[in-house]
């Protein structure tokens, strides 16, 4: 393993850097100062998340610092991203984890550190926003990506479920993508998930959509840790609740519920 050389003096330089490289966001445009702090509170959580995570699963502390890394830099290039456009919507803007990237090396923040480090850094932050990993990486660069993107989806629900059940019921609509309230859901992205398939951004037609591709992010969790804590914390329930109640809806969450219990049979049968 390569994150021996990772120690806890450079990651709080690190997180020094993160907190630094804010300040600027913070003391712009004021309405732009909701959205920067929802991913500033999210980035910090999706540290906390993939610590969880990894204790569970075991990992070494030299490992969860590189973890760490990982999720503090996983979403560099949000805030960039909105100054620039206004929106979180790539499609609509820029491939947010490029950016972060390109931000990282353009500062030169992971030059403290040996280079198949920063490499697997990057490759991690690249990856976490992708459709799919890639087939040709190494494993361990996987294991990192598979847990940020675990952790990254643990915070999402977090920050639209407590979105979805606000009692103000103001709307945001960078949470929601600029996507219309309207009535059903697509045919599309209702045969991506009866057929227990992510659901593809390009078949989102509304907000209804958008709901159901994150209750489909249970197709692409990593851990079965991940999959117990989306289960305690009732995440899928809260979004069933404000979703339709329709025959399709009703079919599609079967569908999940048995994938959820395939998954977690074997864990209880130990």
């Amino acid at each position: 393993m390569v994150t021996k050389i990772i120690n806890e003096g450079i990651v709080e330089e690190l997180e020094n850097w993160f907190d630094n490289y804010l300040r600027e966001f913070k003391s712009g445009d004021p309405g732009w100062q909701p959205n920067i702090i929802l991913k500033e509170k999210h980035t910090r959580m999706v540290c906390k998340e993939i610590l969880g995570i990894g204790r569970k699963i075991g990992l070494k502390d030299e490992e969860l610092r590189l973890a760490r890394v990982v999720a503090l830099f996983h979403d560099i290039g949000r805030f960039e991203q909105f100054a620039r456009y206004q929106t979180f919507v790539d499609r609509n803007s820029v491939n947010h984890a490029v950016l972060g990237v390109k931000i990282l090396k353009e500062n030169k923040v992971l030059n403290r550190l040996d280079k198949s480090v920063r490499d697997l850094i990057l490759r991690a932050i690249l990856y976490h926003n992708r459709f799919a990993l890639p087939k040709k990486e190494s494993e361990e660069c996987l294991l990192f990506a598979r847990l940020l993107r675990d952790a990254d989806k643990l915070d999402i629900w977090r920050v639209v479920t407590d979105y979805y059940h606000q009692e103000d019921g103001k709307r945001n609509a960078v949470i929601e993508l600029d996507l219309p309230d309207t009535p059903g859901i697509s045919n599309d992205v209702y045969e991506d998930l009866m057929g227990k398939r992510i659901v593809d951004i390009a078949h989102l037609k509304n907000l209804n959509d958008f709901k159901l591709l994150q209750i489909g992010w249970i197709y692409d969790i990593n851990f079965v840790q991940t999959l117990q804590c989306v289960l305690k914390r009732g995440y899928l329930a809260m979004i069933r609740d404000v979703l339709p109640k329709s025959e399709k809806i009703t079919e599609i969450f079967n569908v999940l519920q048995a994938h959820i219990n395939e998954q977690i049979s074997p864990l209880k049968a130990q």
